[in-house]
């Protein structure tokens, strides 16, 4: 899979760390107890079409973008740097 780097231009997927779904998740408070931390750890939607992940290019300018991917086909549709936390 290529996706392109808006500072170093396309580059193999093997560069970049995968964090995960670019939505803000409600992090729980301490005290709202095992079942809601539970969900919050492993409870994660799993779309079919395109989805916005995070992504670090950690082999190369370490930059993190916002990466809009086809789950389907894992055709990469568009990235951008993240400006602000998503």
């Amino acid at each position: 899979m290529i996706i392109p780097c808006p500072y170093c231009g396309n580059r193999l997927s093997t560069e970049f760390s995968y964090l995960g779904d670019a939505a803000l998740l409600d992090r729980p408070e301490y005290e709202d107890g095992d079942e809601r931390w539970a969900d919050y750890v492993y409870l994660r939607d799993n779309p079919a079409g395109p989805h916005r992940e995070l992504w670090r290019h950690s082999a190369g300018c370490g930059s993190w973008l916002i990466v809009t991917r086809d789950t389907r086909s894992h055709d990469v549709l568009s990235s951008e740097p993240v400006t602000e936390r998503p």
